[in-house]
């Protein structure tokens, strides 16, 4: 009896081992941070492109550039709409938040903006900062005042919010009470979506209802100092946030796994590269990458 319940005992500890092994974990145990590129004024809102690299926007300079996957650099728009957030819908378009023009725009291939999302209720927005688009077709975008700062406008809206563009071209006010929603990202299987609030010193989740709404809202997780951006959510739910001092890191549970230190001002993070490990990030004057050491 007494070696039966030893057996017992030593199986049970042995699963929990294995499954503490097999448990999922961040991309990064032991990341190495490499500038690859520097000298621009400010830069935002990188995404990946296959088979080209990774596109990111310098607001201030009213461009995007594309870091190659041969390492070259150039410049991929010479006039952005001072753009921010970048993302690419299902049919590869590039889908641009851009400051100078207020709006949601998609670029085409005559090399011109088409209008997705400029207004609510009649009113034009602030300055869409941010986009995360559903495997439904529709598009999450954050909309702070900072694009106003530049050229000392007030907001016409009175609010800063989150919303959704439908597939039909509907614009649809989805929450307005953070004070700067910023970086904006979904859960692996979509039914949660997460906001930073950039001045509000807090990353927010909310259940996405029925593909349209969202409901719910708590506090992910706070910290003292301001200063949380774009973020991005890899395939085991990890959240992975610019902030203060670098990347941020937790489960999906909210526990905060790691910060990794990134000079300057870390503003947003692109997953790229072929085998899509690695991070990278748009801080201040340069762009960033993160991989996992050996």
């Amino acid at each position: 009896m007494k070696l039966s319940l030893k057996l017992l005992i030593f199986w049970v500890l042995t699963g929990m081992a294995i499954s503490c092994q097999n448990a999922p974990k961040p991309m990064f145990q032991n990341p190495v941070v490499e500038k690859v590129w520097d000298g621009f004024i400010f830069v935002e809102g990188p995404v990946w492109v296959e088979g080209k690299g990774v596109l990111f926007s310098d607001i201030p300079a009213n461009k995007v550039y594309l870091f190659g996957i041969d390492s070259s650099l150039s410049v991929y728009l010479d006039t952005s709409g001072n753009s921010n957030g970048l993302v690419l819908d299902a049919e590869g378009n590039l889908i641009l938040c851009q400051h100078g023009y207020r709006q949601v725009a998609q670029l085409m291939e005559n090399g011109e903006f088409k209008s997705l999302a400029a207004k609510y209720n009649g009113m034009q927005l602030n300055s869409p900062n941010d986009i995360a688009i559903k495997s439904d077709g529709s598009m999450f975008f954050t909309d702070p005042p900072y694009g106003l700062y530049d050229k000392r406008l007030t907001s016409d809206l009175g609010f800063n919010g989150i919303y959704r563009l439908s597939p039909e071209g509907e614009v649809q006010l989805l929450d307005k009470t953070l004070n700067r929603p910023n970086g904006i990202a979904f859960s692996p299987d979509e039914s949660k979506l997460y906001v930073g609030d950039s001045e509000g010193n807090a990353i927010y989740m909310w259940d996405v209802i029925d593909d349209t709404s969202i409901a719910n809202k708590t506090v992910f997780d706070s910290i003292a100092a301001p200063g949380f951006d774009g973020m991005k959510v890899d395939a085991n739910g990890f959240i992975y946030s610019s902030g203060p001092e670098g990347i941020w890191i937790w489960a999906p549970d909210g526990t905060h796994q790691l910060t990794i230190p990134i000079p300057g001002q870390t503003t947003n993070c692109a997953f790229g590269d072929p085998d899509g490990k690695t991070l990278y990030v748009t801080s201040g004057n340069a762009l960033y990458r993160i991989r996992e050491g050996e």
